[in-house]
């Protein structure tokens, strides 16, 4: 019983770890569940610099217009992530789909 929740601490002690780095790179916590040990998180879309893009994409003769649209497209879209802890004591991260 002593091994569990020593386990048990070893787990928790990494997904706060890990939730700590996630909050640092600009995600806010949604839901914790510490009964089924896992957390989910959201990160607010970007603004991209049109008008820089446009003058890269300017100055490489278009070239810049592809990696443009994606981060248009990447940036616009709120970033829900789950970061849980499975039956086998493993952390694992995970998009959340709407």
């Amino acid at each position: 019983m002593e091994s569990n929740t020593l386990i048990l601490n070893e787990n928790s002690k990494l997904l706060s770890r890990v939730l700590d780095q996630k909050v640092k790179k600009g995600f806010v916590v949604e839901e914790v569940n510490n009964k089924l040990p896992f957390v989910v998180l959201s990160k607010k879309p970007r603004k991209v610099n049109h008008n820089l893009n446009f003058w890269i994409s300017c100055a490489t003769f278009g070239l810049w217009s592809i990696p443009w649209i994606y981060k248009s497209y990447k940036a616009k879209k709120e970033k829900k992530i789950i970061i849980a802890i499975d039956e086998d004591g493993k952390l694992f991260e995970e998009e959340c789909y709407s």
